[in-house]
């Protein structure tokens, strides 16, 4: 395992008086995947959108790379190469297809930008065929996976998936791991939160599960077994959990 890529330390969150995080603490290697896995209001999504710069900790340290990005606005953290997924799938809706693609890749050389959004389109073939559709009116697989088309169109250094498969059919959520998959052997650092335990530990190689805003348990996701499950998540369904 390479060094670390991201360092989560004693992570403190809070909304108004209402604490959601209490010192978590993780790391990622580069090219590896985390799973960050909890029951509804563990914390997961706060957890990543407090590392992608869009809600500020009220204690601890980020570190992505060597750089101290705690605290850092979402645009600068996206400019050092880690790009947020959200739950809402992040694209523009009243936009077309090829349109959302090309303001993912606005910021590369006007050169380089017809290729970008060919890489991405043949990741996902039938947003080829969608191009001059507004995004707001694509189901919702297809929306998620033109949110994943938006992210590696221009190779991100490390992506924070959160719940991208929420409420997608079961062919659509393959689809959709197949690609992140495909990501990490391209070696894309990734932090999955995700509804669907069994198959974000399959994907991951590390694991964190959060209890109540805090890390119950962490370490390697084969050594995430059925005890540790149900130790820590409860009854769960065989393939999901309620998600954050």
């Amino acid at each position: 395992m390479s060094e670390p890529l991201l360092r989560v330390c004693d992570l403190d969150v809070c909304y108004g008086t209402s604490q959601a995080l209490f010192g978590v603490s993780t790391e990622v290697a580069a090219g590896s995947v985390l799973a960050v896995l909890g029951a509804n209001g563990a914390g997961k999504s706060t957890l990543a959108r407090s590392i992608s710069g869009l809600v500020p900790p009220t204690a601890g340290r980020i570190f992505f790379g060597d750089t101290d990005i705690t605290g850092e606005p979402a645009h600068r953290v996206r400019k050092l190469g880690l790009t947020y997924i959200p739950e809402g799938r992040g694209i523009f809706p009243g936009l077309t297809v090829i349109d959302n693609l090309r303001m993912a890749v606005a910021q590369e050389k006007r050169g380089d930008r017809a290729g970008a959004i060919n890489r991405a389109i043949d990741l996902f073939p039938v947003l080829g065929d969608r191009r001059t559709q507004r995004a707001g009116s694509l189901s919702g697989g297809e929306q998620q996976m033109l949110a994943l088309a938006r992210a590696l169109a221009v190779p991100p250094k490390l992506i924070i998936a959160d719940e991208m498969s929420l409420g997608l059919a079961p062919l659509i959520v393959e689809s959709v791991f197949r690609s992140l998959d495909e990501a990490r052997k391209s070696g894309i650092t990734i932090v999955l939160s995700e509804q669907f335990v069994h198959r974000a530990l399959s994907l991951a190689d590390t694991c964190v599960i959060l209890t109540r805003g805090r890390v119950g348990w962490s370490g390697p996701a084969s050594e995430a077994g059925p005890e540790i499950i149900h130790r820590y998540l409860g009854e769960v369904d065989t393939d999901a959990l309620v998600a954050d």
